[in-house]
C-alpha cells in the first residue's frame, strides 16, 4: 500500500476518501494481443479462485505473463515485470491520465454521484512533483522512531482485544482484532476525539467498500454519503486542532513545513483521510490471513513460538506468502512495450503482487511454501516498490508483529470453526474467523 500502510494500495485507493473507480481501462488497439482459445485467462469467477488463486497465477506466469484480460485490462504476473512496472518513473498513478471512455464502472460511479468524481490529492494517487513534495512533508512526521515508540501501546491494545476474545470463549478474528487495531492506532496517533471513533469507523468501512471490484448502486451511494460526511467531520477536527494543538500526529501534520512549504487545507484533509482508509486493507488482511495460515502450518507457528527473535522476518514471509493486497495498478502515459506486447497510452496495467511473490524464478522451488526463516523474505513486493513504496510499512509490520505474535502465544491451539469469504479486490478478502481457543488439535477445523 504505496505511500502508506496499505502496501502500495494505490491501485484503487488512489483517491482515498472516495477512490475513483478503476473498473475497465480502454481497449487496446492491438487485438493481436488478445488471448487465443487455448491461452489461460484471468478469471476471478473460476471455481476455487477465492480459496486459492495461486494455481491460476502460476498458469498465467507460465503461459500468459503479460496478459490482456477479457475486462480490457493489461495484467503482469512475473516478478521481474511487476518489479519493473512498480519502479518505472515514466508511469502514472493519477487516474486523470487514464482513458475511461469505455469504462462501465466509471460511468456507474458518475451516474450515482451526479457528475465526475472529484480528484483527490492523496499521495497514493498523484505523480511527481506534487507527490514528491507531499510525501517529503509527511515523512518528516511519520518517522521510524515515532512508529517504534508506539509498540507498548499497540501491545496493550492487542492484549485488551485478546482478553475480550478469551472472556467470550471465542470471537471474530477480524471484527474483534484485525479490523479495530489499525483504526484505533491511527485514531490515537492523530489525537482524534474518542467520542467520534465509532462514527469515523463506520464511514471508513463504507468508503473502503468502493475498493470492491463488484459494487452495486446502493453501496456506491452509501460510500458517497460517507465520504461527504467524513470530509466535513475531519475538516472540523482539523480546525479545532489548529486552535488546540497537542503532542499528536495531526498537530505535527498541520505544523510541518520545509523551506516554508506547508500542505494546503485540502491537501491536509486528503492525507488525514488517507491515513484512515489506506491502512486498513493491508493490515486487516495480513493479521487475519496471517494467523489463519499459521494455524494451518503448525510447524511454522511453533517455530515462531520457539524463536521469538524471528518475528520481523516472519511477518515479511507472511507478507510474501499471503500478499494481503494482490494487485497494484499503474497508468501508461505513452505507448509502452512489455515483452513484445504494445500497451496503449492511457491504459491501466495491473501488477499482480501475489503472483510476483510466489514466482519460482525469484524465490526458487520453495516459492509456494511458507518458511518463516526464509532468507530475503523482505524482498517481497507487498508494499510496492519505488517512489510509491508504502510510507507506513513499518507501522503495518509492527502491528502485525504484535497482533500475530501475541495471538499465537495466547491461543496456540485456536481453531477456525467458520470462515466466510467476501470477494474484494485483493482476491483473498477479509476473513471473518470465529475462534474456539479450546485445546483442540492444530488446524482441526480449517
Amino acid at each position: 500500500m504505496t505511500d502508506l500502510p496499505t502496501a502500495d494500495t494505490d491501485r484503487t485507493a488512489a483517491d482515498t476518501a472516495l477512490p475513483a473507480p478503476v473498473g475497465t481501462a480502454s481497449p487496446s488497439t492491438d487485438h493481436a494481443d488478445d488471448p487465443g482459445p487455448s491461452d489461460p485467462i484471468f478469471n476471478p469467477f473460476e471455481p476455487g479462485y477465492l480459496t486459492d488463486p495461486h494455481p491460476q497465477f502460476a498458469e498465467l506466469r507460465a503461459h500468459a505473463p503479460v496478459h490482456h484480460s477479457i475486462a480490457e485490462l493489461w495484467m503482469l504476473f512475473r516478478h521481474d515485470d511487476v518489479f519493473r512496472l512498480l519502479r518505472d518513473p515514466a508511469l502514472s498513478v493519477d487516474d486523470r491520465n487514464a482513458d475511461r471512455t469505455d469504462s462501465p464502472r466509471a460511468q456507474l460511479f458518475e451516474e450515482v454521484a451526479g457528475g465526475p468524481i472529484e480528484h483527490r490529492t492523496s499521495i497514493l494517487g498523484i505523480d511527481p512533483p506534487d507527490h514528491t513534495r507531499l510525501r517529503r512533508l509527511m515523512s518528516k512526521t511519520f518517522t521510524p522512531a515515532a512508529i517504534e515508540g508506539l509498540r507498548p501501546r499497540i501491545a496493550a491494545l492487542v492484549d485488551e482485544a485478546l482478553d475480550r476474545i478469551e472472556a467470550a470463549g471465542g470471537g471474530d478474528l477480524v471484527a474483534d482484532l484485525a479490523f479495530p487495531l489499525p483504526f484505533d492506532v491511527i485514531t490515537e496517533m492523530l489525537g482524534m476525539p474518542e467520542t467520534d471513533t465509532h462514527q469515523v469507523r463506520d464511514w471508513s468501512e463504507a468508503i473502503v467498500k468502493t475498493l470492491d471490484p463488484f459494487i452495486d448502486e446502493d453501496a456506491i451511494r452509501a460510500s458517497i454519503d460517507a465520504d461527504r460526511a467524513m470530509r466535513h467531520h475531519i475538516a472540523g477536527v482539523i480546525e479545532w486542532k489548529r486552535a488546540n494543538p497537542g503532542p499528536d500526529l495531526l498537530t505535527a501534520l498541520i505544523e510541518v513545513e520545509e523551506d516554508g512549504d506547508r500542505m494546503s487545507s485540502v491537501e491536509l484533509l486528503d492525507q488525514v483521510i488517507l491515513l484512515f482508509i489506506a491502512g486498513h486493507e493491508t493490515t486487516v488482511n495480513l493479521i487475519g490471513t496471517g494467523i489463519a495460515e499459521l494455524l494451518g502450518h503448525p510447524d511454522q507457528l511453533q517455530r515462531w513460538l520457539d524463536e521469538p527473535t524471528i518475528a520481523a522476518n516472519a511477518v515479511d514471509e507472511l507478507l510474501r506468502y499471503v500478499s494481503p493486497v494482490q494487485f497494484s495498478r499503474r497508468i501508461t502515459i505513452t505507448d509502452v512495450e512489455i515483452d513484445g506486447h504494445t500497451i496503449a497510452e492511457g491504459s491501466f496495467v495491473m501488477a499482480c503482487l501475489a503472483s510476483a511473490n510466489r514466482d519460482e524464478s525469484k524465490w526458487g522451488p520453495t516459492a509456494g511454501a511458507l518458511d518463516l526463516g526464509r532468507d530475503g523474505a523482505g524482498q517481497h513486493v507487498s508494499f510496492g516498490s519505488g517512489i510509491h513504496y508504502c510510507l507506513g510499512a513499518s507501522l503495518a509490520k509492527l502491528e502485525a508483529q504484535e497482533a500475530i505474535g501475541r495471538f499465537i502465544r495466547r491461543f496456540p491451539h485456536a481453531r477456525i470453526v467458520l470462515t466466510r469469504r467476501n470477494p474484494i479486490d485483493n482476491g483473498l478478502s477479509v476473513f471473518q474467523q470465529h475462534l474456539d481457543q479450546r485445546q483442540a488439535p492444530y488446524g482441526s477445523d480449517l
